[in-house]
């Protein structure tokens, strides 16, 4: 660990900026984690300058596997990282020993963070969750990322929040209700230590300029293929000021950031799961020479027709 509990918020402000994403995972054939896929992807996501990776959630397919091959995957990751980016894992466990459990073993493995969704069956009262949180919270050392989502069935509340944020180790929340308004109201909101953490690229330059400072739980620069380089072109002119030349950058996105999100963010919108977009971007990752494969069953693969439909808007689009 890199800092104590009582360090957790100031550190958290200091090192979580940047790019945080959640990548999919390689599956075998035969429905497992393809371990050598897996680490052939984290050294593109090194060569990318990703500064963080934030996996074993609803992205990565770690909600519908055995508990020994989440251990395993998280494992993995660890180790073929090796200290080269911050790591945090996804807890969507509604029962808390089992939270904890997955908490005190990515510790072990040099894991700096979770990020933690609310109970999504059972708890909708302000004080139980409050409880649950507070239960895992008291039992881990781990820096704690809330996940503030529509998927969780309640979405955390002001009041609900601000007493979150006086935990020590509970340092942000990712904004995920698909609201602008309320990723800027929560920032006036809230104590100024407390990270509200913006997941959509597309405010992203905005973001330099209002208080945002990490693009957190998305995986939109990964897909990006060829013009990923323009995320950091205009991180970088907006650092330098250069504000006109940042836009230039930004706008040269505008294809295939319209295609992620009515592929990948409206989907969610629609269902409120992430489930119905994986077979798309499982093609899409495909297309753009990273390892993925099948989709986990119960959820359908893509057929061959969809890769090569994919494959084909993203050659248009200047990606693949």
């Amino acid at each position: 660990m890199e800092f104590t509990r009582k360090e957790a918020k100031q550190w958290a402000l200091n090192k979580v900026r940047g790019l945080y994403m959640c990548p999919l995972s390689p599956v075998t054939p035969d429905f497992k984690f393809d371990e050598a896929g897996l680490r052939e992807n984290i050294e593109k996501y090194v060569d990318m300058g990703i500064d963080g990776l934030v996996v074993g959630g609803f992205i990565s397919e770690c909600w519908n596997v055995k508990p020994a091959e989440w251990n395993r995957y998280h494992e993995v990751v660890a180790d073929a990282v090796k200290g080269r980016m911050d790591l945090w894992t996804i807890i969507l466990d509604p029962e808390v020993s089992v939270a904890v459990e997955k908490m005190k073993f990515v510790e072990t493995l040099g894991y700096n963070g979770a990020e933690v969704i609310n109970p999504v069956i059972q708890l909708r009262t302000d004080d139980e969750i409050f409880d649950w949180f507070k239960y895992v919270t008291d039992r881990s050392d781990l820096a704690v990322c809330l996940y503030r989502t529509p998927v969780s069935g309640k979405v955390l509340g002001v009041d609900l929040m601000n007493r979150l944020a006086d935990i020590d180790t509970i340092i942000g929340a990712k904004q995920g209700e698909l609201n602008r308004a309320v990723t800027l109201r929560l920032r006036r909101l809230m104590r100024p230590d407390f990270i509200v953490m913006e997941p959509s690229e597309y405010w992203f330059l905005d973001e330099q300029r209002v208080g945002g400072q990490v693009l957190w739980g998305e995986l939109s620069y990964m897909l990006y293929g060829k013009k990923r380089h323009l995320v950091k072109d205009y991180m970088r002119l907006s650092a330098e000021g250069k504000h006109e030349d940042a836009r230039k950058a930004w706008l040269g996105l505008e294809g295939v950031r319209t295609y992620y999100e009515e592929e990948f963010l409206w989907t969610i919108a629609a269902t409120a799961t992430y489930a119905g977009a994986l077979g798309t971007l499982k093609a899409w990752y495909e297309a753009i020479g990273l390892k993925a494969g099948p989709v986990i069953p119960p959820v359908r693969s893509p057929s061959r027709e969809r890769f090569e439909q994919v494959a084909a808007k993203l050659r248009e689009l200047g990606v693949a």
